[in-house]
């Protein structure tokens, strides 16, 4: 069987060296010091085998993540990734450190995905509500649909039975603590309830997030069978389900903007299963409820998978994962989100200069922090690679905005330049 929440209990993750792997790549601390510092290492290989796709809670306290825990001796490992919640720790500086003990929430064997805070119904470090996407029971990889590009590594499974819960979690006593009894496992300090679903139906819905004011619920939807993702949005007022996006091919991953009126996510509508990035501005009708879209805004358009976008706390930029540099090194990019700058004539900066994957980036809410997943850390004895786990780093976003200004120049004028190379004056009218 997995490891035990009793041996997870015994997690107490402090600030890590800035490289805990020099030989793995030395470069990544100065290469990315102009806007990333005081990394730390959130999740480790020692328990997990991977965690990954982490998003912080309102008050910046708590974050809730996916992870696979490490067997204990020669026990297989989960198929699936669980759905673990966890408090952040910080020295005394007030800087991020570390996570505490990461409880389970999810069902031993199933499918999940996609975790979310609610943005109004918590208390200070006491009583926060969750939802995510879960199969509940193990997913029958019989009717399950996956998404690949030809030989690349990144894949993620369509379950039919994947649906979107709830679940609440209460912080007790220190000297408290509940059994869990699907598991067995001891909560030291946490209690939760049994999850429950906002909707149910046949297929695959995931990717759910709340908005700002928690009366709209953005998720992915597929029907059964099938691989074409499409853009939907949950009314809690009005309890009913509206199509946004339904282009061919897959749209997914989807955000909403801190203020709420617009949405950004990724779309295969070329088919090419090369992923690009949109930001949509939503229609409301009188009564605050969404109707649909307004307008949309293509953000990229290349020949990169790009994937993972999510809004700066200002709604200014998206940060996302691009295979820009590779498909053997995914990193962290940013763009402007603003306007209708169309995607040739829209800089990027890179944010992470790192060996390995670097994706799903996300921000504390007061943006100091940027929370991502990486492969940078120790190797565990008898792998080839490290392992992907959560990060951390404090962000200087002014240092990226500027960056961005200063790219954003350059393309402007190299484009200026090439309209003159262009012109020819024997086309002109008389």
């Amino acid at each position: 069987m997995p490891i035990a929440a009793a041996s997870l209990a015994l997690i107490a993750l402090a600030n890590t060296a800035p490289n805990p792997n020099e030989p793995w790549d030395a470069a990544w601390p100065a290469a990315e010091s102009w806007c990333l510092t005081d990394h730390v290492q959130l999740t480790d290989e020692t328990f997990f085998l991977k965690a990954g796709e982490s998003y912080f809670s309102p008050d910046g306290h708590m974050i809730i993540f996916q992870g696979t825990p490490r067997p204990e001796g020669d026990e297989p490992a989960e198929r699936h990734y669980g759905m673990y919640f966890a408090p952040i720790t910080r020295d005394q500086s007030g800087h991020l450190a570390g996570i505490g003990n990461p409880v389970l929430l999810s069902q031993p064997g199933s499918a999940n995905t996609c975790g979310w805070f609610h943005p109004t119904k918590f208390t200070e470090r006491g009583a926060y509500t969750v939802l995510f996407g879960t199969t509940t029971t193990a997913p029958d990889d019989s009717a399950s649909s996956g998404y690949q590009r030809g030989t690349s590594r990144y894949t993620w499974q369509f379950p039919n039975e994947m649906e979107i819960v709830k679940q609440d979690i209460r912080h007790v006593s220190a000297q408290m603590t509940s059994m869990d009894d699907r598991t067995g496992a001891i909560n030291k300090g946490w209690m939760t309830t049994a999850t429950e679903p906002l909707w149910s139906r046949d297929g695959y819905d995931a990717e759910g997030s709340w908005s700002p004011d928690g009366r709209h619920v953005l998720y992915t939807r597929l029907k059964p069978g099938s691989d074409d993702g499409d853009l939907w949005i949950y009314d809690h007022v009005t309890e009913t389900h509206t199509e946004l996006i339904a282009e061919p091919g897959y749209d997914g991953g989807p955000f909403f903007s801190p203020d709420g009126t617009r949405i950004c996510y990724r779309s295969d509508r070329r088919g090419d299963k090369a992923l690009q990035l949109y930001i949509s501005e939503l229609a409301f009708d009188e009564t605050g409820k969404v109707t649909g879209i307004a307008k949309e805004i293509a953000i990229t358009d290349n020949g990169h998978v790009n994937w993972a976008p999510f809004f700066t706390p200002d709604g200014s930029m998206l940060f996302y994962a691009t295979s820009e540099v590779s498909h053997a090194n995914y990193e962290v990019y940013a763009i402007d989100a603003t306007g209708d700058r169309p995607p040739g004539e829209r800089a990027n900066a890179r944010i992470t200069d790192a060996r390995g994957f670097d994706g799903l980036p996300v921000f504390s809410p007061d943006g100091r922090w940027m929370m991502w997943t990486a492969q940078r850390g120790a190797m565990v004895e008898g792998e080839t690679r490290p392992s992907s786990q959560l990060w951390a780093a404090r962000i200087d976003l002014d240092a990226v905005k500027a960056r961005l200004k200063a790219n954003q120049k350059r393309l402007d004028d190299a484009n200026l330049e090439k309209g003159f190379d262009e012109f020819d004056p024997s086309m002109m009218e008389p």
